[in-house]
C-alpha cells in the first residue's frame, strides 16, 4: 500500500465515475453520505458509519443498505491507498427528479424495481491545524437535521459569511437563540462539572457518538441540555467534534471562553484512544 491518496478519485458502484454518473449527481441533490478519515486502511466507528448509511437509506429510499456492500466499495476505491479522506454517497439509481415516459417522477422504494447506487470519493488525509476556533452565530437550522444529507447551500453560505467577518465557522441556531451545531461539526460545552451537548435538532456526528458514552468513565459526566446564546457566558470551555477530530472553541460572537487545557487534553485523548476498525 502507498501512503499517498490521489487528489481526487471518484468511483460509482465499484468503477471509475463516468461523465453520465457525474452529470446525474450534479443535478440530483436528493441523497445522503458519510465522511471518514482513513489511516492504515482503517476507520474509527465503522459500525456507526454503516448504521448511519443504512438508517438514512431506509428513511429516504425505503430499503436497507448492506454494510458489506459499503465496505467492498470503500476497499475497492482505496486499493493501494493507506491514508485518506473518504466519503460514501447514496443516491437512487435513476435520480428522483428523472422523469419517465409519462412525464412523472419515478417512485422510490422497495418493490419499485429501482435500487440505490454508491459513489465513493477518496482525497488526501485531513487533520486539524491545532488552532482554537471562533464561531459566529447565525439564525439557521438544517432541515431533516438527523440525516447527513446533500444540498448544504445554507451551511456553506453562512460559513463563508462567518469567515468574511473574521471567524472560523458558523454556529447554527434556532428560535430564541437555541444552539444546535456548527456548520460542519458538533459542539460540546464544559460548565466545570459536566460536558453539555445541545438538546436541539442536530446531526449526531460519528465523533460525538464515539465520545459521548466514553466520557463518564474518564470522570466527565455527559448530558444533553437546552442551550441558548444567552447561556454561553456560563461555560468555561467549548470544543468542536467532527471526522477531523476535536478542536477547542475560543469564543462565540462576543463571548470568550476561559478554556480548560486539562479538559481538552482528556477529551482529545479519549477520541484518539478509540480503536480503528478494519474496512
Amino acid at each position: 500500500m502507498t501512503t499517498t491518496a490521489p487528489h481526487l478519485l471518484i468511483e460509482v458502484d465499484g468503477r471509475p465515475a463516468t461523465e453520465a454518473d457525474l452529470r446525474l449527481r450534479a443535478l440530483d441533490t436528493y441523497g445522503h453520505f458519510t465522511a471518514m478519515q482513513i489511516r492504515d486502511g482503517r476507520a474509527r466507528g465503522m459500525d456507526l458509519h454503516l448504521a448511519r448509511l443504512d438508517g438514512a437509506t431506509r428513511e429516504l429510499f425505503g430499503m436497507g443498505l448492506d454494510g458489506e456492500r459499503v465496505r467492498t466499495a470503500l476497499r475497492h476505491a482505496l486499493e493501494g491507498v493507506r491514508d485518506a479522506s473518504a466519503r460514501v454517497y447514496v443516491h437512487w439509481q435513476n435520480g428522483p427528479d428523472a422523469a419517465n415516459s409519462t412525464g412523472t417522477r419515478p417512485r422510490i422504494g422497495a418493490g419499485t424495481g429501482g435500487s440505490t447506487t454508491l459513489m465513493v470519493t477518496v482525497r488526501p488525509p485531513a487533520a486539524l491545524d491545532g488552532r482554537a476556533k471562533k464561531l459566529m452565530s447565525v439564525p439557521y437550522q438544517r432541515p431533516v437535521p438527523h440525516i447527513k444529507h446533500l444540498g448544504g447551500f445554507a451551511q456553506i453560505h453562512y460559513g463563508r459569511l462567518a469567515e468574511r467577518a473574521g471567524f472560523d465557522d458558523a454556529l447554527l441556531t434556532g428560535p430564541g437563540g437555541l444552539v444546535a451545531e456548527s456548520a460542519v461539526a458538533n459542539i460540546g460545552f464544559w460548565d466545570g462539572s459536566s460536558i453539555v451537548w445541545p438538546d436541539a435538532p442536530l446531526l449526531t456526528g460519528i465523533t460525538m457518538a464515539l465520545l459521548e458514552p466514553r466520557l463518564p468513565a474518564a470522570g466527565l459526566p455527559s448530558v444533553r441540555r437546552r442551550i441558548t446564546l444567552a447561556d454561553l457566558p456560563r461555560f468555561r470551555a467549548a470544543f468542536l467534534t467532527n471526522s477531523h477530530g476535536v478542536a477547542p472553541v475560543a469564543g462565540i460572537d462576543g463571548t470568550v471562553f476561559p478554556g480548560d487545557a486539562a479538559l481538552l487534553k482528556t477529551v482529545t485523548e479519549l477520541y484518539e484512544g478509540v480503536e480503528w476498525d478494519r474496512i
